[in-house]
């Protein structure tokens, strides 16, 4: 073997253990930061202690807009997955003109830049007479997380042995039949797993949530915003911990019953 042969995997594993340093560092720095006692951010703390999580908890607009982001979140995620999966399966079923012309709108989100999404929004809710309520930041929300759910709903019907579908159809099955019988069993992972994404993506959602929430649905990010602007005390870093650890914990979980192999690559399992 020769040596170039012999080096490349040790330097691949080199770089990408680098990746992830670059990437975990700055969340580990948070994490001690949060646990310091001090009201100024020291890394590493002179001395430890809890009380900055235990702000983060009780502090009324960080409650208020974990309330108001799991409202959010659960209504966005939830039409996310019902428009996600009637736009993945007629793309990946139907050949009908404007087919191409339905996925890039669908998809725009993904290239689009949330400032402008957010201030389009914005303009557009003031243009309608609309004030900055929670179906317009639903509405905002779902713009953005539905072309999540559309990748893992798409893996998933490439994933579905056609056969099946052939099978119950030669059966006399008919197509809602098939649909609900074959397709939407088989569809659950991925259901399940867009969902999950919305959920965390839209519960993270800041850049254009500012624009459009006001005091009364203002969700947990736009709070941490206005919080940072008045302290600078290690609260933020306790808050993000916590965001931290349920994030993580939510995708350990994911993985364990779903299997985000199977939800994110085609044809791994047919």
């Amino acid at each position: 073997m020769r040596l170039a042969d012999r080096l490349a995997r040790p330097v691949f594993v080199a770089i990408v253990a680098l990746v992830l340093a670059f990437v975990t560092l700055p969340s580990l720095v948070v994490v001690v930061v949060a646990f310091g006692d001090k009201s100024i951010m020291m890394f590493p703390p002179d001395a430890w202690s809890l009380r900055w999580f235990e702000r983060a908890l009780t502090y009324p607009d960080f409650r208020k807009g974990m309330v108001n982001g799991l409202y959010i979140s659960a209504w966005a995620s939830l039409l996310a997955v019902a428009v996600g999966t009637m736009g993945a399966y007629a793309i990946d079923r139907f050949r009908f003109r404007g087919s191409a012309l339905l996925e890039s709108l669908l998809l725009s989100p993904l290239v689009i830049p949330h400032f402008t999404l957010g201030v389009g929004l914005l303009i557009l809710a003031s243009g309608l007479g609309l004030s900055r309520g929670y179906a317009v930041v639903v509405l905002c929300h779902l713009i953005l997380v539905v072309p999540f759910v559309m990748r893992s709903v798409y893996v998933s019907l490439k994933n579905i042995d056609p056969m099946l579908e052939r099978a119950a159809a030669s059966l006399g099955a008919r197509p809602l039949t098939v649909f609900l019988r074959i397709h939407l069993p088989l569809l659950a992972p991925g259901l399940a797993g867009g969902w999950l994404f919305a959920f965390i993506l839209s519960f993270n959602e800041f850049t254009a949530t500012l624009f459009v929430t006001n005091n009364t649905t203002q969700t947990l990010p736009v709070a941490m915003y206005n919080y940072v602007r008045e302290y600078a005390d290690p609260t933020m870093a306790a808050l993000s911990a916590l965001l931290i650890g349920i994030t993580a914990l939510f995708l350990v979980v994911a993985n364990r019953f779903l299997g985000l192999d199977r939800i994110l690559s085609i044809g791994s399992h047919r």
